[in-house]
């Protein structure tokens, strides 16, 4: 008997309409945990780099994490995996809601979808009966509207629905695919968009086996209290009314202003009576306590649900204030919009016609007020219209096709993808090892378990650490401790942080974890819900294979590096891991290549950051390594360089 996975994936061929349920192999599980893990694996597998993103043979991937549908808290966020358009690269999306756990129920650990289909079609899933079926009656639907259509025409409100808009439909690089209130973006909706997917409709009614049901469900007791007190973590980023952080220190337009000072007590309770005015509610996803998503309905439009920083994102773009992401967000979200990277697209646009690279000919009866200005261009970019057809492919692609100096305008893009704009003074070292070599979406795919800044005192740095239960070493508390400056912090520090929080997300992400009870309330210290310490205990009782946090951290250390080479197969090199310039105010070009130098060879890569045939092999890679070497990618000769520096000393 399999524990806490089902052991199947759904496999649909949309060119052939074909459907397979195929057993995997127990050793994956132990090897790359579940959900972005063994998606990895699966995209190394079978969609080698010559195969275009747009290509019938690029695959679509939904994954459960390894304890969806299981008693553990907050255990909801379903993956979903494939190549980008936009970067040639792997798309790493999320999305919380029910889907995950429903599909585990109904008997997948993963849907795997390739091919195209003749026209646009959705998946139906009950259990045992999967079909294919007609969407065109879709075609154009929003996508709650979507969902909320299929659920009738299935006679079943509790049908869980992942859907795509009319962005997804057009291919726009920015689209996302919805489900509920929940969002899996950043360049996975393009390709479901390509698929001719309109919709993935799923039920389940299996049960999930555990190993240990009786310890597991005391353990998750324990954790719902804790999740759900006061110490806890989640709901703080829907409810949190000082947003001064994001407004003083992101970026405003695309990335040309920061608008220091314009955060105000008065502000801050105009926005609190305009959020309370016009919630719904606040919602959970799939078993979790917290309440982290606000539910908002506005005045003439559908409505809509929000947590963290997307309520920021237009209004800021545009040089609004909340009223106007109220009124614009609940139209984007139905679209199937990105609302990261597109109102920088679009904020990108009228930089460049402020600056007459676009004119009126590019933009015909382009209207006057900023917020309109936004709502004209989002139409453009949906449809694929005039200038849309080209914005519609993203900031640095668009930058590159239009031209005549337009690149220069292109401030908060990394290989090719739109970062969040940051705006800061000094460089924090370890941020800039995340932003540089991360190959996840965005900086918040990684960052959350080592704080931001330093505190002031050396007392309220004793006290911080005093309640740090979640540090892997007890080396990170003497870190902290002796940080006095954002930006004067050693490279060995700053490698072993970066390592840390990378862990924690790749970790969550595969085991399906939600990051705001783990990976992203190490920052502030206090109890925190799930770390590398307790989660081996988890994992232990839920699939009975004895999980120590050592074997956890070496499956982070395989799935990372697996990761990183499906990126580095497709062409990515060190000089492609350069931050925006205006990420920081003020930079030193030296410090930050010894930074990664040092951080390249922390990890057991080469100077290229490509990892070394000795890196491959011993995290039980080694068809990577093979293969490296087949392409050229590696010479046989190569050795490890983190064997000849003292930065290995602190990975021990």
């Amino acid at each position: 008997m399999r524990y806490a996975e089902t052991g199947v994936n759904l496999e649909i061929d949309l060119s052939r309409g074909n459907i397979e349920r195929v057993e995997t192999d127990p050793r994956d599980m132990e090897l790359y945990l579940g959900g972005q893990g063994t998606a990895a694996k699966i995209l190394w597998d079978r969609v080698p780099p010559e195969v275009d993103p747009f290509s019938p043979d690029n695959l679509l991937i939904f994954s459960t994490g390894l304890l969806h549908a299981t008693p553990v808290p907050a255990a909801n966020r379903v993956a979903v995996n494939t190549f980008s358009p936009q970067t040639n690269l792997m798309s790493h999306s999320l999305m919380g809601g029910f889907f995950g756990p429903e599909m585990k129920h109904a008997g997948y650990d993963k849907i795997i979808i390739r091919g195209k289909a003749p026209d646009l079609v959705y998946l139906y899933i009950h259990d045992d009966t999967v079909e294919i079926r007609d969407a065109t009656h879709l075609r154009g639907k929003g996508c709650t509207e979507t969902g909320d259509i299929l659920k009738k025409e299935l006679k079943d409100d509790r049908v869980q629905v992942a859907a795509i808009g009319l962005a997804g439909e057009n291919r726009v690089y920015t689209a996302s695919i919805d489900h509920g209130h929940s969002s899996a973006a950043r360049g996975v909706g393009v390709i479901m968009g390509d698929k001719r997917l309109k919709a993935i409709a799923v039920r389940g009614t299996k049960d999930i086996h555990v190993a240990k049901p009786a310890e597991l469900f005391e353990l998750c007791m324990h954790m719902h209290q804790q999740i759900g007190g006061s110490d806890g973590c989640g709901d703080w980023m829907a409810v949190d009314e000082d947003d001064s952080f994001h407004h003083d220190n992101f970026a405003w337009g695309n990335a040309r202003t920061r608008r220091r000072g314009f955060w105000s007590k008065e502000l801050e309770e105009r926005w609190r009576r305009l959020k309370y005015d016009h919630m719904d509610r606040q919602t959970s996803c799939y078993n979790c306590p917290k309440k982290c998503r606000n539910v908002i309905s506005w005045p003439g439009r559908k409505r809509f649900g929000y947590k963290c920083y997307g309520k920021d994102t237009y209004h800021m773009a545009a040089f609004k204030e909340l009223d106007f992401t109220y009124d614009i967000l609940g139209v984007a979200q139905e679209y199937g919009l990105d609302s990261y990277s597109t109102p920088q697209v679009m904020a990108f646009a009228l930089e460049l016609y402020e600056n007459g690279i676009l004119t009126d000919k590019d933009l015909p009866g382009l209207p006057a007020d900023s917020g309109d200005r936004f709502f004209y261009l989002m139409e453009k970019i949906v449809r694929r219209e005039g200038i849309g057809d080209i914005l519609a492919n993203g900031v640095s692609l668009a930058a590159q096709q239009i031209g005549n100096g337009a690149e220069k305008y292109d401030h908060n893009t990394i290989k090719r993808f739109e970062q969040l704009p940051i705006k800061l003074g000094k460089l924090n070292p370890p941020y800039f090892l995340m932003i540089a070599t991360g190959e996840k979406m965005a900086i918040t795919q990684i960052e959350g378990s080592f704080p931001q800044d330093p505190l002031p005192t050396m007392e309220e740095r004793q006290a911080f650490v005093d309640k740090w239960e979640a540090v892997p070493n007890e080396k990170f508390k003497q870190y902290f401790l002796e940080w006095e400056k954002r930006n004067d912090i050693s490279n060995e520090a700053s490698c072993a942080i970066t390592d840390w929080n990378e862990a924690m997300h790749y970790i969550d992400d595969s085991i399906g974890l939600c990051g705001f009870v783990s990976s992203f309330r190490g920052q502030f210290g206090g109890e925190i819900a799930y770390h590398i310490n307790n989660i081996p205990d988890f994992l232990t009782l839920a699939t009975g294979v004895d999980m120590t946090k050592d074997k956890l951290w070496e499956c982070f250390q395989r799935i990372r590096t697996l990761v990183r080479a499906n990126n580095v197969r497709r062409g990515m090199r060190r000089k492609d891991e350069r931050p925006p310039e205006d990420h920081w105010a003020v930079r030193d070009e030296a410090f930050e290549q010894k930074l990664l130098d040092d951080y390249y060879a922390f990890k057991g890569w080469n100077k290229e950051g490509v990892p070394t045939r000795e890196t491959l092999d011993k995290l039980g890679l080694s068809y990577v390594s093979e293969d490296f070497l087949r392409r050229g990618i590696l010479a046989d000769t190569e050795k490890n360089p983190a064997t000849e520096t003292s930065v290995e000393s602190e990975k021990k």
